[in-house]
């Protein structure tokens, strides 16, 4: 790895070099401020949907359970988002602390989501399963908007006052 990858995305840069590289990061849809795409959300987006099914077609629980966790670099790898190296890429040189703000909160949601997928394995009711369904979403929806915030280059506050509840 180039002593170059280890720089992060938001280092103190002025010059071509870093507007080049906040304007290729823009051009890909990745917030040059923070080297992170809102692509990754889709991932739980995904989730989400599945579970807000569950109450109205609880034959969708699954669905539900087809959805395994992935790293944002898995994401990426696996999707056909036109930058994937140069999210990935940005992901591993933005700023250490944004980065574990963001990974905190996606472990978070990775951590409830398998949760509910393992409780849903092990119940039988479809009402225990709707409800399953309706508390994860309820959990889970908050934390996207929150990474969504940190992608964005949110306040830190929000965040905080989310993972407190």
């Amino acid at each position: 790895m180039s002593s170059m990858a280890s720089q992060p995305a938001t280092r103190a840069q002025t010059g071509p070099e870093a507007a080049a590289w906040a304007e290729r990061l823009r051009v890909a849809n990745i917030n040059p401020r923070t080297g992170l795409a809102t692509d990754y959300l889709n991932h739980f987006n995904e989730a989400v949907m599945l579970l807000e099914m569950i109450p109205d077609m609880p034959e969708c629980a699954e669905d539900f359970l087809t959805w395994s966790p992935l790293s944002y670099a898995e994401h990426f790898t696996a999707s056909n988002f036109k930058a994937r190296d140069l999210a990935i890429e940005a992901y591993e040189k933005a700023e250490p602390s944004v980065r574990a703000q963001f990974d905190h909160i996606t472990d978070t949601m990775t951590s409830i989501l398998t949760a509910v997928g393992s409780a849903m394995r092990e119940v039988e009711k479809d009402t225990t399963r709707i409800r399953l369904a309706e508390q994860a979403t309820a959990w889970v929806k908050p934390l996207i908007a929150a990474c969504g915030g940190i992608i964005n280059g949110g306040a830190e506050a929000d965040v905080d006052s989310i993972m407190a509840n």
